[in-house]
């Protein structure tokens, strides 16, 4: 999905914002670092992850405890997944350029590692 339609499946959530923060293809596409994502990768509060379970929605228990969320066909929610801090972006909580970063290189995938290299671009280009 490119930024447009990003941005109108974000607003079909009705997530609190104080609750959630985009991370991963998403922030990538709202930080203008890559033209689409294929799907929503969301960070989120102990409180939303436990008002989700609540709802009924099944959680996956992760290594270190916590809890991943599908959501629909293409939103997957991770407990308490933020490196670094948020930021708003076109009014959408996303996660800082450089827990961005930190994020991409602690997944290390080939994917992950070109990413690396966009989002060290646009730093060094932004702290001219």
């Amino acid at each position: 999905m490119n930024r447009t339609q990003l941005l109108e499946r974000l607003k079909t959530l009705e997530f609190d914002k104080k609750d959630y923060w985009l991370i991963t293809g998403g922030a990538m596409v709202l930080y203008e670092l890559r033209a689409e994502t294929g799907d929503i990768d969301l960070g989120c509060t102990k409180e939303m992850a436990d008002a989700l379970e609540a709802s009924g929605h099944t959680p996956t228990i992760l290594k270190d405890g916590t809890r991943k969320f599908l959501y629909g066909e293409d939103v997957e929610i991770f407990e308490e997944w933020l490196y670094d801090r948020v930021e708003l972006v076109e009014d959408v909580p996303v996660i800082s350029l450089n827990g961005l970063l930190a994020m991409k290189k602690t997944l290390g995938r080939e994917k992950d590692l070109r990413d690396v290299k966009l989002i060290e671009a646009r730093i060094r280009n932004n702290n001219l």
